[in-house]
């Protein structure tokens, strides 16, 4: 309860969100610009702040009536959708896909979005072997009024410089008309006119009388137990390192439910359907609260298994979590535990742009990396250590997804990089006092306790003892702080130093 409510918490959340919601200064097409990205980073780290519903997030997201993508971070999700070089409909179905996807775990509908999956899915989604296009124009057709207005604060000095206002005027349903485009065409088939309706093609939900197209997609979508079920994987994968339904974003919803197995080859998708189901119906029940989803799993038996397994392994046993499987951290956790347990904070500057020709290069400062607002190569992300975090695989949003493997590079840059030889000296660096001279005059094993204690969190074992104050003692040459700071160098290239066990 102490984590959950701390600035840390909002912060790790932040990044996570704005990896999942791809909150990059560029997006694919349309770019947000370093003003729509701060915006969109401040939307979701208040949401987050102030425990905000998650079927409240999403349909803010998916519903948006941004007037300025610069001021109001919800708008900022929709112009990742856009999309170039098409006609209208490509950029409907984009944004039809992209929400499956984030927030379903549906990303099939992408593929359905370009043809039948009969012959392109049959060894993949018992749904998508039976999911037809024209079922799928039903859902980008709630996009169909909506539009990008472009509006450029300072056309003389920055003409290349705009925010945008998300419109559902002016249009008229999905059009099957199109002979060009990112997609095949769009053509009238049987039992179709030349324009589609919005129709939910995971039920019957439809827009009620003259309800705006995107309210009512935001309340299919939030009411779909698919909702809950997806948003439930996607934060048993963030604690236990693999979802109950892996790839997250690919569920079949044809295997889904354990009192209506499917036939035939076909096997029940989750690796425990029972267990899915019910924390999705209890996370529905409990205000989509990811606040009582994290601790509901993070206070469960499964989570606080010991990461050591009694027996001999067997790896078809992940699946079923019979113990807590490793994690290796990520980027910015590595950046943070370093720079907290050295005790010497960077700063970073970010930029932000304010109103009303948004221009101006103002700057606020960050010290630790999960502040940061995107990931990736940017003017504003983490200057001099920069490298050092990509080496730790944190993508870019776009397409760089963030991984968890290890690699030489990584392990060369905890031995080598300024970013860590700087933070295990003796020493004060901006008025700031170092791990190392703080402890430096305690006698040999209370200096080797404290070391363990702060970088690893846990006691050394005798022999890690042992070794620790033979090297401490060592020989004529060094000095006693030369030694201690090649034994906290060592400890930061412990490999229990970067995963979480």
């Amino acid at each position: 309860n102490q984590l959950l409510n701390t600035p840390e918490w909002t912060d790790k959340w932040t990044m996570y969100f704005g990896d999942m919601y791809r909150n990059t200064r560029n997006s694919d097409v349309t770019q947000r610009f370093d003003q729509g990205r701060n915006a969109f980073y401040r939307w979701i780290k208040a949401s987050l702040d102030a425990n905000k519903p998650y079927n409240q997030m999403a349909s803010e997201l998916i519903a948006s009536k941004s007037r300025n993508t610069f001021e109001d971070g919800t708008g900022n999700f929709l112009v990742g959708s856009d999309t170039n070089g098409g006609p209208n409909q490509d950029d409907y179905d984009q944004m039809a896909a992209d929400i499956s996807g984030t927030f379903l775990g549906v990303s099939h509908v992408n593929c359905v979005l370009c043809h039948n999956g009969r012959g392109h899915l049959d060894s993949l989604s018992l749904w998508g072997r039976n999911a037809k296009r024209s079922d799928s124009w039903g859902m980008a057709a709630y996009f169909a009024r909506t539009s990008f207005a472009a509006t450029r604060p300072d056309p003389v000095a920055s003409p290349n410089l705009r925010y945008y206002a998300i419109n559902d005027t002016g249009r008229t349903d999905y059009g099957l008309n199109t002979t060009t485009g990112n997609r095949p065409a769009r053509q009238p088939i049987d039992g179709l006119g030349t324009t589609v309706r919005p129709r939910y093609m995971f039920g019957t939900e439809a827009p009620r009388g003259s309800e705006n197209y995107r309210d009512a997609f935001a309340r299919a979508v939030t009411n779909d137990f698919q909702f809950s079920r997806a948003t439930v994987n996607y934060m048993w994968a963030a604690f236990m390192g693999r979802g109950l339904v892996e790839p997250l974003d690919q569920f079949d919803p044809s295997r889904l439910d354990p009192d209506n197995p499917p036939s035939g080859n076909w096997t029940l998708q989750p690796s425990n359907a029972a267990l899915l189901n019910s924390l999705a119906d209890l996370f529905r029940k409990n205000n989509y609260d990811l606040k009582w989803l994290m601790r509901t799993i993070t206070t469960s038996d499964t989570y606080q298994l010991s990461s050591r397994y009694a027996g001999e392994w067997n790896p078809t046993y992940e699946t079923t979590f019979a113990r807590h499987l490793v994690r290796r951290l990520m980027a910015e956790e590595i950046h943070d535990v370093i720079a907290v347990t050295s005790n010497i904070l960077p700063t970073y500057t970010v930029l932000e742009p304010t109103a009303p020709l948004y221009t101006d290069r103002t700057t606020r400062q960050v010290r630790f990396a999960m502040q940061l607002p995107e990931t990736g190569n940017t003017p504003d992300n983490s200057g001099t250590a920069r490298d050092f975090l990509n080496s730790f695989m944190r993508g870019n949003r776009l397409d760089d997804d963030r991984k968890g493997e290890g690699s030489a590079i990584q392990a060369l840059n905890l031995m080598n990089d300024p970013f860590v030889i700087t933070r295990i000296r003796s020493s004060n660096t901006g008025g700031q006092q170092s791990l190392l001279n703080k402890f430096i005059n305690m006698a040999d094993n209370q200096l080797v306790n404290q070391l363990y204690l702060t970088v690893l969190s846990r006691y050394p074992s005798q022999e890690e003892t042992d070794l620790a104050v033979a090297s401490l003692r060592g020989t004529t040459g060094t000095t006693r702080t030369q030694r201690g700071e090649n034994l906290l160098w060592s400890l930061y290239n412990k490999v229990d130093f970067i995963y979480n066990y």
